[in-house]
């Protein structure tokens, strides 16, 4: 019997406040080691700015018309290159989408996917945005390319799977002890201590940080605090977040306090302004005023 073929890309309308956009999100499980999303927006905002959060990806982002500009970094206020390498984010970024009609595509890579894809260019690449020609050359607009010839979300999504599964094809097999603290790490939420990590893997504390910088842009002990705070961050925006001493707790902080320092360094604003702010739907990203 033939294996199931994988489900298509998902394409949904909203039609709201904050605006009126079309989406198409799929989520490859062939790829899902490499692989979190690709996504497709279409529509206009009522609200142009969106916070956004540090979420473990770095992200390939192709603006098929107008392009975002950056709201808090000064190099990308007159707007980002059409072809984006957005870099691990390792605080929060407040973005502005053009006015009238927008429209872009991102690939949202795990770490381990961005080493493979972009062979060392996610190192430089972290904590910023760049140009993405400047890291894959020619490589950058075939992907601009495949998703511009298509005008059906759904084929730009596939489009861009397609791409991604060929570079895949002639990359380098991950670190095989990167990518084993890489799931653990995800999958303790960040709760899981480097000692024990080390211990499992039988890797010296001292040697780990350095292998693993390399391959991710972080070391090890910080893609934990990154994970720790995607999951509050996760449970704070849900539909009934539990008081916030229990988050903290549930979360894997010492007490409320660090829980408080650690959500500010990584969101720019308290737990108690997250829970009060307005939220773009299906999203943790945050709509803003200018």
């Amino acid at each position: 019997m033939n294996a199931a073929a994988p489900a298509p890309p998902t394409v949904h309308q909203e039609d709201g406040p904050l605006g009126r956009w079309l989406c198409a999100d799929w989520q490859p499980p062939a790829l899902a080691a490499y692989l979190s999303r690709i996504w497709y927006f279409d529509g206009l905002l009522t609200l142009a700015r969106e916070r956004v959060f540090p979420d473990g990806a770095v992200e390939l982002i192709v603006h098929l018309g107008r392009r975002y500009r950056s709201v808090l970094d000064d190099r990308h206020a007159g707007g980002f290159p059409a072809l984006c390498l957005a870099g691990l984010r390792l605080s929060a970024e407040v973005i502005e989408a053009p006015q009238g009609q927008t429209t872009v595509l991102g690939v949202r890579l795990t770490p381990l996917g961005a080493h493979a894809l972009l062979r060392g260019a996610q190192t430089e690449a972290c904590g910023q945005t760049l140009d993405l020609e400047d890291a894959l050359g020619a490589a950058a607009r075939q992907l601009a390319d495949a998703v511009d010839d298509v005008a059906d979300p759904a084929a730009r999504v596939l489009a861009a799977g397609r791409w991604v599964a060929a570079r895949l094809r002639a990359a380098p097999p991950p670190d095989p002890l990167v990518a084993w603290i890489c799931r653990r790490i995800e999958a303790t939420q960040g709760r899981a201590t480097m000692r024990s990590l080390c211990e499992q893997a039988g890797v010296s504390p001292t040697r780990l940080p350095a292998r693993f910088r390399a391959q991710v842009g972080v070391t090890p002990k910080h893609f934990a605090r990154m994970a720790r705070f995607r999951h509050a961050l996760a449970r704070l925006g849900s539909g009934d977040p539990p008081p916030l001493a229990e988050l903290a707790f549930d979360a894997g902080y010492a007490d409320q306090p660090h829980f408080q320092a650690e959500f500010r360094s990584f969101a720019g604003m308290t737990p108690g302004d997250y829970l009060q702010a307005r939220r773009f739907p299906n999203t943790v990203s945050l709509a803003e005023s200018a």
